[in-house]
């Protein structure tokens, strides 16, 4: 299982979390709204308002989890991050197992 870390614009964050749901790329997550993000972009400091989402995956949906998340997000480079769990529940991660399935009748390639 992998815990995904993801920063977005405000009020993206419903959006980007229902779509990997829908596609079942994730089992579950989190919005984190109120956060102020400083990095350094382009050559100077950015200062700015962003929302956080903390998602669960099983470790064999990160791949795709990953290609749709980068290609749903607006951003040029988007902080997305998993961590490997250590430990969890057995029937919590049973869960997360069966939430990233594909749904019957799914595509090839989301098998």
């Amino acid at each position: 299982m992998r815990i995904v870390l993801c920063t977005c614009e405000p009020g993206d964050g419903a959006r980007l979390l229902t779509a990997l749901l829908d596609d079942r790329l994730v089992a579950g997550g989190n919005i984190i709204p109120g956060l102020r993000s400083l990095y350094r972009w382009e050559g100077a400091i950015q200062d700015e308002p962003e929302e956080l989402l903390v998602m669960e995956t099983a470790d064999d949906r990160v791949e795709a989890m990953t290609a749709r998340l980068r290609a749903l997000h607006p951003y040029e480079v988007p902080k997305i991050v998993t961590f490997d769990v250590k430990e969890t529940l057995a029937d919590y991660l049973q869960w997360v197992r069966e939430m990233t399935r594909p749904a019957q009748g799914a595509a090839p390639e989301d098998r």
